[in-house]
């Protein structure tokens, strides 16, 4: 059933958009086979590696088929608002009015360089988002203090170990206080991605480099992948927190499992133990993948939550119905109950689909002043 659906774009673009052009039967067979192929590279992913999360082909052919895919939804996209004008045209004006050509044309020519636009966008190293963020008790000692948070990185044979090294770069450039990663690091096994997370172990902050387990983590070898994490010298924030001090000042690091993990019978996302024992009065900052929970830590009196998963909704349009899945949040800034939830649009992004039309991909370094924190949303 999930192939057959990945396969309906390319059904009435073949049906609605190749089938009436005036070509010979033959040319637009061969078309339509290779659309069809190119709809089920999902399918073609899982018998890569036995997983659609994880396509094991050569990084030129990853593209090329996200190229295509993405061109397959736009394309069909387009197609339905203008099989729906021309309906809808000939309800009011009456008579049939056949589509000219030369749009048909138009429209797949225009679908093929949006799409190779969005993969442009998605692949390239993410250019630096500055953020400030407003905490009330924030001690003096943790004013401009600042955090780099990567997330969604996804590494895999799309995202390679020299664009992780690149993004190690441009992260340890920033000369940031503090480096954090929500989740998603990975799309493969460790076998697999053992060379391409390598780079992370370059990753340099004075406090250190931390934490936590996104969705994607639970899909390939969990236990392992944390202890190579660690091993990489990045400390693992699962339901738990530290304390990082400025003199007599401190300020909360907590993070938890992702909302998924008791689904693969690993410890359940579980904010009250992650704040067990965190010293009374200072300000929290919690790492949580999935942006869904922040009613609940601004509730538990979280300062900032940080998260990712969403990947920015990827292309407009489509970030509002991203954002009705995450609890009404997408990207960027919000604020609920008192506390300051960032979504981060993603380093990376899951190469099953890795299209961004609007939303950009981002290295956010986060500065943390002392003042009032933002009314409840």
């Amino acid at each position: 059933m999930f192939h057959l659906i990945f396969g309906l774009p390319s059904l009435y673009v073949i049906a609605r958009v190749v089938w009436p052009l005036p070509w010979p039967f033959a040319l637009k067979a061969c078309v339509a086979v290779l659309l069809l192929v190119a709809s089920q590279y999902h399918l073609w992913s899982r018998l890569s590696s036995g997983s659609v999360f994880s396509p094991e082909f050569p990084r030129a052919l990853v593209i090329l088929f996200n190229w295509a895919f993405g061109a397959i939804v736009l394309l069909a996209a387009m197609q339905v608002v203008l099989d729906l004008v021309m309906g809808v045209g000939t309800l009011v004006l009456g008579g049939g009015r056949a589509i000219p050509v030369g749009w048909r044309y138009a429209e797949a020519i225009l679908a093929l360089l949006l799409s190779a636009f969005a993969v442009q966008q998605a692949i390239r190293v993410p250019p630096i988002r500055d953020v400030t963020v407003a905490i009330a008790n924030l001690p003096a000692g943790f004013e401009g203090y600042t955090l780099l948070q990567l997330t969604d990185l996804h590494l895999s044979r799309l995202f390679p170990a020299d664009w992780a090294r690149e993004v190690v770069a441009r992260s340890n450039a920033l000369g940031v206080d503090l480096i954090v990663v929500t989740g998603d690091l990975i799309d493969g096994s460790l076998a697999a991605r053992r060379a391409d997370v390598a780079p992370l172990r370059d990753l340099r902050a004075p406090d250190g480099v931390w934490l936590i387990p996104g969705n994607h983590e639970y899909f390939f070898e969990y236990a392992a992948w944390m202890r190579h994490y660690a091993g990489l010298g990045m400390a693992v924030l699962p339901n738990r927190h530290t304390v990082l001090r400025r003199g007599d000042a401190a300020l909360v690091l907590a993070g938890v499992t992702d909302l998924s993990a008791s689904h693969a019978g690993q410890p359940p996302h579980d904010l009250d133990a992650a704040l067990a024992g965190a010293p009374a009065g200072a300000p929290v900052i919690l790492l949580d993948h999935q942006p869904r929970g922040a009613a609940t830590a601004a509730a538990k009196g979280v300062a900032l939550q940080l998260s990712g998963h969403t990947h920015g909704g990827m292309i407009v349009g489509l970030d509002r119905l991203v954002a009705r899945a995450n609890g009404g949040f997408v990207s960027g800034a919000y604020a609920v109950g008192g506390m300051t939830l960032y979504v981060n649009n993603g380093t990376g992004l899951w190469p099953g689909f890795a299209l961004r039309l609007g939303p950009t991909s981002e290295l956010t370094r986060i500065t943390l002043r002392a003042g009032t924190r933002p009314p409840a949303g």
